[in-house]
């Protein structure tokens, strides 16, 4: 291993948690709910979909980085899918709610894990998804 290969070493890591951090932050305002004040309040299934999406997008940047030799590459590769993700998640929602009238931004803020746990699984499914392509 070369002195260059030890100095990426941070420069990624860095440029990752950068990025992971504000993707999260772009994504919790795409909720119809605070992410930070509900968790802040002990909303523990707001947490569960946090820490499920968190994993997700982690797993999404892990394939973007694997897949770039470049920062930028990785970087637009995190932001479409990051774009993809909120897609698919939209349209579960849609779907869900116009099929069976089940609001899942609703449940989780009322603190109900299994809506939780059935959008965070959505997010990580979607993320095998788009890192598989």
């Amino acid at each position: 291993m070369s002195l260059i290969d030890l100095l990426r070493i941070p420069v990624w890591t860095g440029f990752a948690a950068v990025l992971l951090f504000i993707i999260m932050l772009l994504d919790s305002l795409f909720t119809r709910y605070s992410d930070f004040q509900e968790m802040k309040s002990g909303n523990v299934a707001v947490t569960t979909r946090f820490v499920m999406k968190l994993l997700a997008q982690a797993f999404i940047l892990f394939q973007s980085i694997t897949k770039s030799s470049l920062m930028w590459e990785a970087f637009l590769i995190t932001i479409v899918s990051f774009v993809v993700l909120l897609i698919m998640e939209s349209l579960f929602r849609f779907i869900l709610d116009k099929s069976i009238g089940l609001r899942l931004d609703q449940g989780i803020r009322e603190g109900k894990i299994a809506y939780a746990l059935l959008a965070g699984s959505v997010h990580i499914a979607g993320a095998l998804i788009i890192g598989a392509i």
